[in-house]
């Protein structure tokens, strides 16, 4: 399992999400919605403090991460983020055994 960023989605996280070094951008599984993994779970977004990182990226000394506590939600998938300039937002792919399924939070 791997957690890979863009450049421009971190500067998109950057300008919308107010994070810093000590506190940056949690990916987990929220109850509610779908994804292309799960139905009746989604993919959600906070800014937080990592406690118990399964994963963690530095960019610009913020971290971007996963916590242990959320590893059932990705099922072993690797989570690669990038921008859609189009729709101005960040596209989520998961990512495993060579499918990829890809996500946007406005579809």
């Amino acid at each position: 399992m791997k957690l890979t960023i863009s450049d421009e989605a971190v500067k998109w996280y950057e300008s919308e999400m107010g994070i810093s070094p000590s506190r940056g951008v949690r990916f987990l599984g929220k109850v509610y919605g779908k994804s292309p993994i799960h139905d009746g779970f989604s993919l959600a977004v906070e800014v937080f403090e990592p406690n118990d990182p399964l994963l963690i990226q530095y960019h610009d000394d913020i971290p971007f991460f996963i916590e242990k506590a959320d590893e059932w939600f990705f099922e072993g998938h690797d989570l690669v983020i990038e921008f859609d300039e189009k729709k101005q937002e960040p596209v989520y792919h998961y990512l495993k055994d060579g499918n990829d399924y890809s996500f946007s939070t406005k579809n």
